[in-house]
């Protein structure tokens, strides 16, 4: 009865998520069209422009769905869901915008293309409308989500004691999804009773030997799993079924970049980078004035960062803490509060804008748009002793952003970087670069994106201003 309960309430949930989201992008599509046509008339009747400018604006959203996720109440918090919505309808308004512009280009109405008119403080009243309706059909969901299904109950099964609190910490960012009523060891005796009262089964770090063990006995409860991803399992998460002759395979091909692949690649680094470098020319100038007013220090920052085939490249960087020194032991990482911090660098960390130069070392192909995160030389060493397959990750070349940077933050465990890192490797395509590329800007409205470790001994804030900064 529980269980035919619970079925109803999620069936009845699901029609209503879903309807909600049915409303929700008819009424984008509403405020763009209604705003739109203030001051094109023939959008309000029946014609050829009207139906290519609802064909542009709806495989846009469409594409952005495909990209950011839409409307995923219940399987985010408000706050991710909100500011991928926001940046998908920006960019679906934006190019729609410009289809329509080029369209008015006629006899009939304009006798040229016009950016800047009336009908721009229009898509940007429209824009203030659509974020509106965003943020309250995407918080009123999740309540309503939240209100039909309750936190689920969870178990979490370890390889060993150390990783309970790591795990815990990370479940507990999502209280409203799930609540941890068990933690275990892979090999405690009555361990199939207590998967039998969990709903959900966090799988730690287990030994492989037993993984498959464990796995069967969640698959044969009908619990779902959500497993620790594990090097082994990155690689084979894009390996395709192969039936040789009569016999089922999985193929595992090892993800050898094509020539034109690289050529496409290398030529968007080039294009956008030259690009960002012009549009952010006056944001350049100013930064750069501001750093200097500071403290009277260097403007750019630089230093040995790692790249493809184990190769180091000069990363340049807005310098955003205070002058430290030339020696490679005060390679440090930030820590939380770091006093070496400034109060322009903070400005510029918390909103990504002292990579801007790194645009520069796109340019001249030191890095590309996405790729690895290029982790400092300081740390690699050690990374390479505790994480031989950290090695992997120089298959390419260093971008400016991936799933580490997107998903990561700067104070995400090296070996959780890694596996984020290779699954942007593993997973590489085209179409991979543009939909990391537009989920960037979600990773501004994360505040904790730059949060920086909890302890380290760093250095005091009174460092002379001599001696050169030497961690960014």
């Amino acid at each position: 009865m529980a269980s035919g309960a619970r079925s109803f309430h999620q069936t009845k949930s699901d029609l209503l998520i879903g309807a909600m989201a049915f409303c929700l992008y008819m009424l984008m599509a509403l405020a763009f069209f209604g705003f739109m046509s203030i001051s094109n008339f023939f959008l309000r009747f029946i014609n050829r422009t009207l139906a290519t400018t609802l064909l542009t604006f709806w495989a846009m959203t469409f594409a952005m769905h495909a990209v950011y996720g839409g409307y995923d109440v219940g399987r985010k918090k408000s706050k991710p869901v909100i500011s991928a919505m926001i940046a998908g309808t920006i960019i679906t308004d934006l190019v729609t915008y410009l289809q329509l512009q080029i369209m008015n280009v006629n006899e009939n109405n304009n006798q040229y293309l016009e950016l800047f008119g009336i009908d721009l403080l229009w898509l940007f009243v429209c824009i203030i409308v659509q974020i509106f309706v965003i943020i309250l059909f995407v918080r009123v969901g999740n309540q309503l989500y939240f209100h039909f299904h309750p936190p689920r109950s969870c178990l979490i099964i370890l390889g060993s004691p150390v990783q309970e609190e790591e795990i815990r910490e990370k479940i507990g960012r999502y209280k409203l999804q799930w609540r941890v009523d068990d933690a275990v060891m892979y090999n405690v005796p009555d361990l199939e009773r207590r998967i039998d009262r969990a709903d959900v089964v966090f799988l730690g770090s287990v030994p492989e030997g037993v993984k498959f063990a464990l796995l069967k006995m969640c698959y044969d409860d009908r619990k779902d799993v959500i497993s620790k991803a594990q090097l082994q399992d990155i690689m084979l998460c894009n390996a395709r079924p192969a039936i040789v002759d009569d016999a089922a395979f999985l193929a595992m091909e090892y993800n050898k970049i094509t020539l034109g692949q690289r050529i496409l690649k290398r030529a968007g680094d080039v294009v956008i980078s030259l690009l960002a470098l012009v549009l952010f020319s006056p944001f350049i100038a100013v930064i750069s004035l501001l750093i200097h007013l500071e403290d009277g220090g260097p403007v750019i920052f630089r230093q040995s960062r790692l790249t493809a085939d184990g190769q180091t490249f000069t990363i340049r960087k807005f310098r955003t803490m205070i002058p430290n020194s030339e020696d490679e032991h005060f390679q440090t990482s930030i820590t939380v509060d770091d006093p070496r911090i400034t109060r322009v660098g903070a400005f510029l960390r918390r909103f990504r804008l002292d990579e801007i130069p790194q645009f520069y070392n796109i340019l001249i192909g030191d890095m590309s748009l996405v790729g690895p995160r290029p982790e400092m030389m300081a740390n690699v060493s050690r990374y390479k002793m505790e994480l031989p397959a950290f090695v992997y990750r120089e298959k390419m070349k260093a971008g400016l952003t991936g799933y580490a940077q997107i998903e990561g933050r700067y104070n995400t465990t090296a070996e959780d970087k890694l596996m984020l890192d290779m699954m942007y490797i593993e997973s590489f395509s085209i179409w991979l670069d543009i939909k990391l590329l537009l989920r960037t800007f979600t990773v501004l409205t994360k505040k904790d994106s730059t949060q920086g470790f909890l302890s380290r001994k760093v250095p005091d804030r009174n460092i002379p201003n001599s001696m050169e900064e030497k961690v960014q």
